[in-house]
């Protein structure tokens, strides 16, 4: 049964990596519904956070063929209910929906909203939160003249990891030299790391 998984990759900052990447799921016809790139805890080290709509089997054997992947380091995919994560958003408003000040004031409350710029023209508000939520937000403001809207990728953490950098630490003091080959455990959460 399809369901959302979030799949998460730590690599190398190398060119080239995030084409590598998506030829295998666009060879597996998987669409990304999410992709987020960033910095991560570990200098040099970078993180993509993949959102997808698909099987677990299908994500599991997806996550092997990117972990083969030179410059990867490691992946883990997870489903909601296993990450903590958000989304941003921006909506643009005509500023003229003043008229109606207590109304958006107390729908901007209710949603955790702020307004981020306020020009003559026009008004920019941000919040954070789930998909639903912001899709709310975007429902109630289009009756006032939504003008313009925009979310951001996804964003998470893993509730039960460690985190890669310990997962990093305690590898290499059991191993001295890489390991060579393919790591057997590869799913959710392991406390694994391979190379």
């Amino acid at each position: 049964m399809k369901s959302e998984i979030t799949i998460t990759v730590y690599t190398e900052n190398q060119v080239g990596l995030l084409n590598r990447i998506a030829i295998l799921f666009s060879r597996r016809k998987i669409n990304i519904e999410s992709l987020n790139t960033s910095p991560s805890e570990l200098e040099g080290v970078h993180r993509f956070t993949i959102v997808v709509i698909e099987d677990e089997e299908v994500v599991r054997k997806l996550a092997r063929q990117i972990e083969k992947q030179v410059d990867v380091l490691k992946v883990y995919f997870n489903t909601n209910d296993e990450i903590i994560w958000q989304e941003m958003a921006l909506y643009k408003v005509p500023a003229d929906i003043v008229a109606e000040k207590v109304r958006v004031e107390r729908l901007l409350r209710e949603n955790g909203a702020r307004a981020v710029v306020i020009r003559k023209d026009y008004i920019v508000f941000e919040t954070t939160g789930q998909r639903a939520e912001i899709d709310s937000l975007i429902e109630r403001l289009q009756p006032l003249g939504l003008i313009e809207f925009v979310r951001s990728a996804r964003v998470a953490i893993i509730k039960a990891s460690a985190g890669f950098h310990n997962q990093l630490l305690e590898f290499e003091q059991q191993q001295p030299g890489p390991v060579l080959s393919e790591n057997p455990f590869l799913g959710r959460n392991e406390e694994i790391f391979s190379m």
